[in-house]
């Protein structure tokens, strides 16, 4: 009798490992983790190309070990991947005589240049955190003529896999962090919040590009909705 209930449970565990991520939303509240662009060419760690100060070992390290224990906990873990062309339009080397961080007109908005950055299959797109982590990787900026801060859709309106992919996993709540605070994360998590998602943002795991723009997005972020928390407190993330 007790190796018969023991095989029972045997199953019934593995049966739920089946389910996928819905099973693990269930159990986790309906509460998923995106991780945004912890990639080498946003880091001072690997010496990126677009690195972002205070992205050093420590703050990957940082990183990496609440993303483990947020895992751990039952929490499904989605990460956001820049995954651009070479040719990609946001490269100031694309446009002859431009500089890097000049602002120029992109379809009809301001588009910062940026020195080439997560060019695909280069080892400076590589996610900094241990795949198997992720329920799913969402990449973004694949479109040569879009630039896409956002986990769900690129400056031209193309959405990208995460909401579909949220929907099926059953998540009604988002823990957003990572890099950068400014960009990458501002618009995954305002995104988020008009995608009908309740966002907290975590701002001692998210790095900025200037302070002075860091500011603004936390400021704005906060005027949408989007709770957001110094340091990862998950009781008040429940309680949200």
């Amino acid at each position: 009798m007790k190796k018969r209930f023991l095989t029972l449970m045997v199953v019934s565990w593995f049966l739920t490992m089946l389910g996928g991520g819905t099973a693990m939303a269930k159990d986790a509240g309906g509460i998923g983790i995106i991780v945004v662009d912890v990639q080498g060419d946003f880091t001072q760690h690997k010496n990126g190309s677009l690195a972002v100060e205070g992205t050093d070992e420590a703050y990957v390290g940082m990183v990496d070990e609440t993303t483990k224990k947020l895992k751990a906990a039952g929490y499904p873990i989605y990460a956001t991947q820049d995954w651009h062309p070479a040719d990609h339009a946001s490269f100031f080397t694309n446009h002859p005589d431009k500089k890097p961080f000049d602002v120029i007109q992109l379809h009809g908005k301001d588009q910062v240049l940026w020195p080439p950055h997560c060019v695909q299959n280069t080892p400076g797109a590589e996610i900094l955190l241990d795949t198997a982590l992720f329920t799913a990787v969402v990449q973004k900026g694949m479109d040569t003529n879009y630039d896409s801060y956002s986990g769900f859709q690129d400056d031209g309106g193309k959405k990208t896999r995460m909401e579909e992919i949220l929907k099926k996993d059953g998540i009604k709540k988002l823990v957003v962090y990572g890099i950068a605070t400014d960009y990458c994360v501002h618009a995954t998590a305002v995104d988020g919040a008009a995608a009908g998602y309740k966002v907290i943002m975590i701002n001692s795991l998210s790095r900025g590009v200037a302070p002075d723009t860091s500011k603004k997005a936390l400021e704005d972020m906060k005027a949408k909705g989007i709770l957001v928390l110094e340091d990862l407190d998950m009781e008040k993330v429940k309680a949200f």
